[in-house]
C-alpha cells in the first residue's frame, strides 16, 4: 500500500478551499521582492524581529516592528488600506506568525512572508546591513543559477 495514500487526499473541492487559503494567508520572498522593486504601494513589509537583529541586517524598505510592539504602535505607523506582510527570522520560527494575528486581531488584512529572512537572504536579494546595501549570492538549492522557477 502506498504511504503517500494511506491516508486518501482530499477531495478535489476541499483541495481548492484548502490551497486558496493558504494562499491567502501566506507570500513568498519572490512575489514581496517584486512588489517592493515595483513600489506597489498596497503592501507593507513588517520585520517583527528584535532590535537587534533589525541592525544586524533587514530587508530595504521595511518597517520595524517587533511583534510585542504591534498593538501599541501599528495604529499610529501603518494605515489600514494596505496590506500588511509579516516576516521573522525563517521557517523554524514562527515570529511572523506571531506577528500576524497580531495585525490581524488590530483589523488589518495581513499575509505572512514563507521562508522570512533565511529565504530572503538566501534567494540572493539585498539586505540592509549598518554598512549599506549588501546582496550575497544566491542559495543553489533555493535559486539555480539560469533557472527560473516560472511559478
Amino acid at each position: 500500500m502506498s504511504v503517500v495514500t494511506h491516508t486518501p487526499a482530499a477531495e478535489p473541492a476541499a483541495a481548492v478551499a484548502h490551497f486558496s487559503a493558504r494562499l491567502a494567508f501566506e507570500t513568498d520572498v519572490s512575489d514581496v521582492r517584486a512588489d517592493l522593486l515595483s513600489g506597489d504601494p498596497t503592501i507593507v513589509v513588517v520585520d517583527s524581529r528584535s532590535g537587534e537583529s533589525w541592525r544586524q541586517g533587514h530587508i530595504e524598505g521595511a518597517v520595524h516592528l517587533p511583534t510585542a510592539e504591534i498593538a501599541a504602535r501599528a495604529p499610529a505607523l501603518i494605515s489600514r488600506d494596505v496590506t500588511v506582510v509579516t516576516y521573522c527570522w525563517g521557517p523554524g520560527c514562527n515570529g511572523a506568525t506571531r506577528a500576524a494575528l497580531e495585525f490581524a486581531r488590530l483589523g488589518y488584512r495581513v499575509k505572512e512572508m514563507i521562508g522570512g529572512f533565511e529565504y530572503w537572504v538566501r534567494e540572493g536579494f539585498p539586505v540592509l546591513e549598518p554598512s549599506g546595501v549588501r546582496t550575497r549570492p544566491a542559495d543553489p538549492l533555493t535559486a539555480p543559477a539560469g533557472a527560473a522557477c516560472a511559478c
